[in-house]
């Protein structure tokens, strides 16, 4: 444990930070799998359910929480799924 004042502060902001973290990439996991999902069962709302996971992917690299090169691709794998179930 640190003795220092402002090391004990970081302690606190990086358990914080982790969590919240945390709870952002279990959202983001939980976007994809419902749109790849709702794509491979051909669902009717295929393309809002896609579509609430890219506003989910952009939230996430805005943040931080995957890198935007990681959200391009997330992005791109999951709208080539989506022209390839619609063709």
């Amino acid at each position: 444990m640190p003795n220092i004042k402002s090391a004990k502060k970081r302690v606190k902001v990086s358990a914080t930070k982790t969590l919240q973290n945390r709870i952002l990439k279990g959202n983001l996991k939980a976007a994809l799998k419902a749109a790849n999902a709702a794509i491979a069962d051909n669902a009717a709302d295929k393309a809002e359910v896609a579509k609430a996971a890219f506003k989910t992917i952009d939230q996430s690299a805005a943040k931080g929480i995957i890198h935007k090169n990681a959200a391009a691709r997330k992005k791109s794998q999951i709208a080539s799924k989506l022209n390839a179930a619609k063709a």
